[in-house]
Parts: structure tokens; C-alpha cells; sequence
């Protein structure tokens, strides 16, 4: 893959169209080494830069050899640049618009996914910004369901940044306090799971004994793809605000048996689906056990993003069996709105130690949630992508999470998931069947 120029080839000008001369006589002039462009292809140039002049919406008509024209088309090349390069400059309006017009030009297109694959390979290689076509599909994935026709060449798009984003050409890169102001910058920015709030905050993340990696594209070297960040520690965490507190004293890597992966995060949008976090993590694995041979485990401490929303909607005949209390379970049996009231319960006793029976029953309805499917897969996103990759519900946390954040997706509560090498494969072949791995701890709730 590269995002130079494919190659630019030249047309079979006609000697009887003197409007197809002047335009290539035009177009030499401000570029003198572009070979001629066909009497059609210089047409659609001149509609183009009329389009420019007058600041108005590219005509269909023209952006139709986007996708019909050969990649050596240089009237259809130049077109494609002059397009990227609107659209780069353009506002939220606007570029919806220019999208619009996309979708319009290919109406009609016979073999559509492979004239679109055309016209995103044109755009790329005649732009040079690979960082281009992921906003495009940004934009295409917000706006899909707002402009007809839209979808489809979203689809076409996602394939192609799946081969141009292929795993064997990520680079690892260990990020630290020496790395350069502008990537640490990007890190508070980009971080999704627990915000980094100062330069203190930022610099305890990456002292020594933390470790902070990311995947980056050669084409887009400055910008994170996905990072993760990892505490070494004696024990297996329960207390996500003990590992993200700045002041906390550094721990003694001599001691460290664990790796904590505490929070990862998808820095671009325009790559969601194209999946290479599970290759984040075995290469990190892999890294770490190259520094720290004397590392014996490897767990996450997660939140639970989804859960306080799931059971919010549960009624008390869906959670009856779950309360440890036996005269909340026969109170709850006709409430339609008990698991809203849960879920007020469980923020109110998360601060502090709560009672035993709000407790267990918090506990139990975590395990409970973080096992349900939606067909193959679990319904909390967050458990989807490890329990997918193979790890195993190790570990629930009561109060592990008493941030702002925390207690409203997930009333406080944190789960550990375990990564053992020798049982990703059989852990994820249960998944596939239906049945989550799970701690005896976790099943005994």
C-alpha cells in the first residue's frame, strides 16, 4: 500500500475538439509534465473549475469519472485532489453535501462496490493523506443514516482501511514522559476510560512503574491509533481510583507480579469495526515479558459501561432471583420498576461500604448482566472485546470505580478479566457456545 500516485497515464485526445485542446492547453500550463486528458475528461475539469469559481456544489456528471474514470485518468486525478481538498477545508455542513453529491454520481453504476473502491483508491492516492479517508469514514458513519445511499459506500470504504490498516502494518510504540509534548497531548485528548485531568496526572501514567503503548500507521505516524495503559503491581487491582491517583508512590517493580491493563482506547472513529486491540494486547504481553520476566498474570480492571442502563430497564420478575434479600425478592416480584430502583440504590451505597445485602445483590447482578449474549456475543460492550479475545471474568470490584463516570454507567462496580495464554482459545470456543467463562468466585456470588 502507498499514497503516492498510482500512475498518471494520458488520454487519447481528439484533434477536432478545440474545447478539449483548450482545456488541456489550460491544464499544461499550470502543470506542464500532465499528459493530454480526452475531449470528455477535459469537459468535466472545465464544469469542475466552474464549480470551484463559483464556490457552488461539484455537478454529479462530473464527479461520475471519480468512479468510471481509469486510475491514470488525469483530468479525473485532478478532480479528485481539487474534491479532498474542499472537503478537508470544509465545514459540517458542507461536507455532508459533498458526500450527498458522491452518492448521486454513482446512482446507476453497474459493479458499484468495485467502481467505489475506484473512487476511494483515486481520492487516497491523489490526496496523500491516508488520515483523509478515515475522516471520510467518520463522516459517512455519522451521516449514513441521514443521507440515502449513504451506507454503501461506507461499506466499501470500511474494506478497503481494513487492508490498509492490516495488523502487519502497525507499529508498537512504548510511550513515556521523554516521548515528544505532542503525543502526550494527544493522549489526555484521546483517552476514553478514565480522563487524565493534569500534566501530574499525565506524568504518573507513564512513570516507571506504568507502561503506556500504542499502535501507529507509518502513513499517520503523529496519532495514536489505540493505546493502552498498564499498571505493574503486586496484586491483581480492585481500586481503579488507587491506580490512577497522581500522588500514589511509585511501586516497586522488583515486587510486580501482575500487569493491569486499566484502560484502552480507540483514538479514531472512522476505524470502528476494523479490530486490532486484541493484537495491542498479545503484543504487549509479549513486550512485557521481555522487560519483566518475573510478570506471572495479566488482567484488565474494566468498567462496565453498559450496565446501570441494562438493568434500569429490568423489571422485578427479570432480577427477582438475584436479590439477596428475601423480602426485597417478594416486594420486587410485581414492581415493574425495580431495576430502576436498583440502580438508585446501588450509586447511593457505592461511596461507602453499603450494606451486605445491597452489596451481594449488586455483585450478583453484575455477574448476572455481564453473561448475557446477543446472539454470540455478550451485551456489555467492554466484555465483548476481552471475553472475545479469549480472557475469562475473573473478579467483581464493589466501589471500584467512584467517579462521576463510574457510578452513572456502572454504579461503581469493576470487573477484573483474566488473560491466561494456555486458555484464550478454549475460552473463546466456550463463548462461541454460549457460555462465558467464569470464575468460581463469580459463579458462587
Amino acid at each position: 500500500m502507498t499514497g503516492s500516485n498510482p500512475g498518471v497515464g494520458a488520454g487519447q485526445p481528439n484533434p477536432d475538439a478545440d474545447s478539449g485542446r483548450a482545456a488541456v492547453a489550460a491544464d499544461a500550463a499550470a502543470q506542464p509534465v500532465m499528459p493530454e486528458a480526452s475531449p470528455r475528461s477535459a469537459g468535466l475539469l472545465e464544469r469542475l473549475n466552474r464549480w470551484l469559481d463559483r464556490d457552488h456544489l461539484p455537478d454529479p456528471a462530473a464527479l461520475r469519472a471519480l468512479y468510471e474514470a481509469t486510475l491514470t485518468d488525469s483530468a479525473a486525478n485532478r478532480l479528485a485532489r481539487q474534491w479532498a481538498e474542499r472537503y478537508l477545508a470544509a465545514d459540517a455542513d458542507e461536507r455532508r453535501s459533498l458526500l450527498a453529491g458522491l452518492v448521486h454520481a454513482g446512482i446507476g453504476l453497474e459493479s458499484h462496490a468495485d467502481l467505489s473502491s475506484r473512487l476511494f483508491r483515486r481520492l487516497y492516492a491523489e490526496s496523500d493523506q491516508l488520515a483523509l479517508m478515515v475522516e471520510l469514514r467518520a463522516d459517512m458513519l455519522r451521516w449514513r443514516n441521514q443521507v440515502a445511499g449513504l451506507s454503501a459506500l461506507e461499506q466499501a470504504l470500511a474494506v478497503l482501511l481494513s487492508n490498509w490498516f492490516d495488523v502487519g502494518m502497525l507499529e508498537l510504540h512504548h510511550i513515556n514522559w521523554d516521548s515528544p509534548a505532542s503525543l502526550l497531548e494527544k493522549l489526555i485528548q484521546y483517552e476514553a476510560v478514565h480522563e487524565i485531568r493534569s500534566w501530574d496526572d499525565m506524568r504518573r501514567r507513564v512513570a516507571a512503574d506504568r507502561r503506556c503503548y500504542a499502535f501507529f500507521h507509518p502513513r499517520m505516524s503523529n496519532v495514536p491509533l489505540i493505546f493502552v495503559e498498564v499498571a505493574l503491581t503486586e496484586q491483581m487491582a480492585a481500586d481503579v481510583q488507587v491506580l490512577i491517583d497522581p500522588g500514589r508512590p511509585l511501586a516497586d517493580l522488583g515486587k510486580a507480579r501482575w500487569a493491569i491493563f486499566y484502560s484502552i482506547s480507540n483514538t479514531q472513529r472512522g476505524l470502528r469495526g476494523i479490530s486490532f486491540g486484541n493484537f495491542l494486547l498479545k503484543r504487549v504481553i509479549e513486550e512485557l515479558l521481555s522487560e519483566l520476566p518475573k510478570l506471572k498474570s495479566f488482567a484488565t480492571l474494566s468498567p462496565m459501561p453498559g450496565f446501570a442502563d441494562w438493568l434500569g430497564k429490568r423489571s422485578g420478575a427479570e432480577i427477582q432471583e438475584y436479590l439477596a434479600d428475601k423480602t426485597e425478592r417478594q416486594t420486587a416480584a410485581q414492581d415493574p420498576e425495580a431495576g430502576a430502583r436498583w440502580v438508585d440504590r446501588l450509586r447511593a451505597a457505592t461511596p461507602g461500604a453499603g450494606a451486605e445485602s445491597v452489596r451481594r445483590t449488586g455483585l450478583r447482578l453484575a455477574a448476572h448482566y455481564l453473561q448475557q449474549l446477543r446472539g454470540e456475543d455478550p451485551v456489555d460492550p467492554v466484555a465483548r472485546f476481552h471475553l472475545g479475545n479469549g480472557a475469562r471474568i475473573e473478579r467483581l470490584n464493589w466501589s471500584a470505580d467512584r467517579s462521576a463516570k463510574g457510578l452513572e454507567q456502572s454504579c461503581g462496580l469493576m470487573v477484573n478479566y483474566l488473560y491466561e495464554p494456555d486458555q484464550l482459545d478454549e475460552n473463546r470456543a466456550r463463548l462461541a457456545a454460549g457460555k462465558p467463562r467464569v470464575s468460581r468466585g463469580v459463579q458462587w456470588l
